[in-house]
């Protein structure tokens, strides 16, 4: 026997008397045509008034239109009891906020103990059949929401809101230095560093990439906490773009600060004399944290079936709060 998710349903205001059906669920309930095509072929997929139609009958005022989905599992991930954090979850979304150092999804090389991992086995043990969906990404060592459709309509309407930019994505940086501007864009775009392709940097003929910040703290000249709000959403964007203008983010092993690269090799001598003392000030820093000093701290979007505007944020977590309070008691 078929099981499907919660229905979702519409009720044809008299506006739309006399519509298509297919007009309802393409304009009203803003099901994609990939989904379209799915509904169709699914028992229950799409009823009106709790009949199986074509989607080519016309509907009148009070009907009440419904789209099924059939429950999926990830088959491919293994369960495991790995804790994590909830923010919120219904039927249709999950939204957490992830702990640093917790791969999103099983890759290459990282079969388990991911995130993936523990949400399929917190789902099993509900009783709940449901595919993993992470709606975006944040890297291993970064930490903050994280939102995951539980459905493929969920997942379609949050991607889309994604890509045309009404999604508010917030983060906080403690970064080296202060930018030269309290606020600010930073429009550079990015792609694959041919080199080393595992890295990303700014290159003119990269993809679009814009990236606004605000400083929000400043400890000296040494350092400063910065909130960023993303417009686009590459590989790495904020650690690039923040290193892009000299301000690289403290601990971050892979972008990091470019008086390392000067006096690589213990050649100190390649240095000012300034520098020398504020590389040790940058080395400091960087053994403050054992990661990037980066947090997704605020999500903000409409739900995909209420619509209501949901907004989480997540604090600072133990590691970048410690970190906080050094950078205020050195500047003192």
């Amino acid at each position: 026997m078929t099981s499907y998710y919660p229905p979702i349903s519409y009720i044809v205001p008299p506006s739309e008397d006399g519509w298509l059906l297919k007009t309802i669920l393409q304009k009203r309930m803003d099901v994609s045509r990939k989904l379209l095509s799915r509904l169709k072929m699914t028992d229950l997929g799409i009823t009106l008034n709790g009949e199986r139609v074509y989607i080519s009958v016309k509907v009148s005022s009070g009907d009440e239109v419904q789209i099924r989905m059939e429950e999926e599992t990830s088959e491919d991930i293994l369960p495991q009891p790995i804790p994590f954090e909830i923010l919120y979850e219904d039927g249709h979304l999950l939204v957490v906020s992830k702990a640093a150092g917790m791969i999103v999804h099983p890759t290459h090389g990282h079969y388990t103990e991911t995130l993936a991992n523990g949400v399929v086995h917190y789902w099993a043990e509900k009783g709940e059949r449901v595919r993993f969906r992470p709606v975006h990404r944040l890297d291993q060592e970064t930490s903050g929401v994280l939102v995951i459709a539980k459905n493929p309509y969920s997942h379609q309407h949050i991607s889309e809101q994604m890509i045309a930019g009404t999604v508010d994505k917030r983060y906080t940086a403690f970064v080296h230095g202060v930018p030269a501007l309290p606020s600010g864009d930073i429009d550079g775009p990015i792609d694959r560093d041919p080199l080393e392709p595992h890295r990303r940097i700014v290159t003119p003929d990269g993809y679009p990439s814009l990236t606004r910040y605000e400083v929000k703290e400043v400890y000296g000249s040494a350092a400063s906490r910065i909130e960023l709000k993303l417009e686009s959403g590459r590989t790495h964007q904020i650690r690039v773009h923040m290193g892009s203008v000299g301000c690289p983010l403290i601990g971050d092993g892979m972008y990091r600060h470019p008086l390392y690269g000067q006096a690589a090799g213990g050649r100190t001598e390649a240095l000012l004399p300034g520098d020398v003392a504020r590389l040790a000030q940058i080395a400091e820093l960087d053994a403050a944290i054992p990661r990037q000093a980066l947090h997704a701290v605020r999500l903000a979007f409409r739900h995909p079936v209420t619509h209501a505007e949901l907004v989480f944020e997540a604090p600072l977590p133990p590691d970048m709060a410690l970190l906080q309070e050094k950078l205020r008691q050195s500047a003192r």
